[in-house]
């Protein structure tokens, strides 16, 4: 019996063909729309948790910090080598890293451009604690070593995106503050341009340069084997809190751990993917209205049709099932359009952001359950938009049917 009603309605759909594509394309725009927002928002998802797990379980993270503060140069909360040294003596720290930031001008071939540069410590721990920490991979060349000085790492951009007029590599001079340094090696892309524009130098390096003295932007602590990295920032936490003078509700720095830190970046896409799927939501609003609008047509139009059906014996509830399943049918269509309309507009945003913009991680993903969840919502959708019409029809008096003109 479901069968003839899924029959029946696919009759009529296809009867009205014109009709019937124009009002799928109401749930097509709406579905297209979520589909996209939800994939892309599963992909950045996706690629963030591989971003962190790379990071390792046994890192802390870090940095002075206000109520709306980030680490930098220009914070005017100052961290130093005195806190490093505090740390490394904690008990459950293994090794101790550390980051200072400047802006500095770097000349190449007579251009001059302005990048973040890093200062890192050159000695074995700090520099794999860094290595790993930040997930960096050469592309060509080698990473700065122990007792390096006038060398320089640079980010992708500067060997293939368009940041010079010539392209760097590995060998090349560049001229960082008035001070010539001489690339050692060039980083694989991190996926967004802002990363893949910074450069590398020690430490030392650094302080001469820009007369850093002590300060430090950024601490990257490794805890020991089978340590609570809770218990461990607990700790430092503490420590940091007396030597720094300061209280609970004066804290002028933030420890992170990585899995705190995915979780603020899930809030933020959650909360960035609801408010798109929200303005999502009108267009399909208005495309349920144009079901609703088109199930009040098509009562009216098979008004005789609906009384043989039941002079020959059709109940009510076989009238309501007919209409509610050509409505839902009529969304389901819209959702598969929208659907294959939305999977190409992920690969199209995905080839243009790697293209034009050099971001590797906004890659859409479509899991089996986001497609199925969205044909089921856009039947739903359809159904509940023919409710009323269908309920309508349901009710229509097989005398007065057959009289109607």
């Amino acid at each position: 019996m479901i069968k003839d009603y899924f029959v029946l309605a696919i009759k009529n759909i296809r009867r009205r063909h014109v009709r019937s594509w124009l009002t799928i394309i109401g749930i097509f725009v709406s579905i297209a729309i979520i589909f996209v927002l939800i994939s892309l928002s599963l992909g950045l998802e996706s690629a963030m948790k591989e971003q962190i797990r790379t990071l390792g379980a046994d890192k802390l993270f870090i940095y002075p910090t206000l109520a709306a503060g980030i680490p930098g140069p220009n914070s005017p909360i100052k961290m130093s080598i005195d806190e490093v040294d505090v740390i490394s003596r904690i008990s459950g720290v293994k090794a101790v890293s550390y980051i200072s930031m400047e802006n500095g001008k770097i000349k190449f071939n007579n251009q001059i451009k302005y990048f973040l540069v890093f200062g890192i410590p050159l000695v074995k721990d700090s520099i794999s604690i860094f290595t790993e920490a930040t997930n960096l991979k050469m592309d060509e060349g080698k990473f700065l070593s122990k007792g390096d000085r006038g060398y320089i790492i640079l980010g992708s951009e500067f060997k293939y995106g368009k940041l010079f007029e010539k392209p760097l590599k590995t060998g090349d001079n560049i001229i960082l503050n008035n001070r010539t340094f001489k690339v050692k090696g060039i980083l694989k892309t991190f996926g967004n341009p802002q990363d893949d524009s910074q450069t590398y130098i020690n430490i030392e390096d650094l302080k001469d340069i820009f007369n850093t003295s002590t300060r430090v932007d950024y601490i990257i602590v490794q805890v020991h084997q089978g340590a609570d990295l809770k218990e461990v920032s607990a700790r430092i936490e503490k420590k940091l809190r007396d030597f720094r003078k300061v209280t609970e509700k004066t804290q002028d720095f933030s420890i992170v751990t990585p899995e705190e830190l995915l979780s603020s970046i899930k809030s933020v896409l959650n909360i960035l993917t609801a408010f798109l799927i929200g303005v999502a939501t009108i267009s399909l609003i208005v495309g349920a209205v144009g079901i609703a609008n088109t199930m009040y047509t098509s009562v009216l139009e098979r008004y005789k049709e609906i009384g043989v059906m039941k002079a020959v014996g059709a109940r009510n509830s076989d009238i309501l099932k007919i209409f509610l399943i050509e409505s839902g049918l009529l969304g389901l269509v819209g959702g598969i359009f929208g659907i294959l309309f939305g999977f190409g507009v992920g690969k199209i945003i995905q080839q243009i952001a790697i293209t034009y913009l050099h971001i590797t991680s906004l890659q859409p993903s479509t899991p089996p359950s986001l497609i199925f969840g969205c044909l089921v919502f856009a039947f739903i959708v359809g159904s509940l938009a023919g409710t009323i019409p269908a309920y309508k029809a349901s009710q229509i008096k097989p005398v007065q049917a057959l009289r109607y003109e």
